[in-house]
């Protein structure tokens, strides 16, 4: 009997994959978000269908390290995406520390609060194309495989990644990835 209900619940998932890589297949730079609410997937399977050299995996063990590293990085765009807001807000990531449960980041930045590091079930490091754009982020996901929060490399008044972060960026993609084998 378990066998049959494996069956019939593995055959929508299959079809909603399916579904999603036909989708990012007609358009390379959907919006992942986009997808996975078209297919009822959740969006970490949908960035997972997308090309390997635009994602690096991180071990969520890694969380603190990251963060210690990202809040070297200047001002960022720091992005929250539910399905009631987008909100994107710029500055320096504060170095944050563990209690009470948390992840507390407090500082001179308009980012601060307290973050549920313990849900963090993965990290990707992102590199996209997005509307002929390159768009490069790092992302963290919760247990649901739904994004908990995006950090984004900058662009500068011309609209081109800020070199600096970039250059960061493109050091994350070793840096973690090799610290975690």
């Amino acid at each position: 009997m378990s066998d049959g209900l494996t069956i019939e619940t593995a055959a929508p998932a299959e079809k909603a994959l399916d579904r999603a890589r036909r989708m990012l297949a007609e358009k390379p730079d959907a919006m992942v978000e986009s997808v996975a609410k078209e297919t009822g997937l959740p969006t970490r399977a949908v960035l997972e269908l997308t090309p390997p050299e635009g994602r690096t995996l991180i071990a969520p063990e890694c969380f603190e390290a990251l963060w210690q590293e990202l809040a070297t990085w200047g001002t960022v765009m720091f992005l929250v995406h539910t399905p009631d807001i987008v909100l994107e807000c710029e500055g320096a990531l504060p170095v944050g520390a563990f209690g009470h449960g948390y992840y507390n980041i407090h500082g001179d930045s308009p980012i601060g609060g307290h973050i549920k590091a313990s849900n963090c079930a993965a990290i990707y490091v992102v590199d996209r194309q997005l509307t002929s754009r390159r768009v490069c982020s790092v992302q963290f996901f919760n247990g649901a495989g739904e994004v908990m929060f995006k950090v984004f490399v900058r662009r500068d008044a011309q609209r081109a990644l800020l070199p600096d972060q970039l250059a960061r960026f493109e050091a994350l993609k070793t840096k973690f990835n090799e610290a975690a084998i």
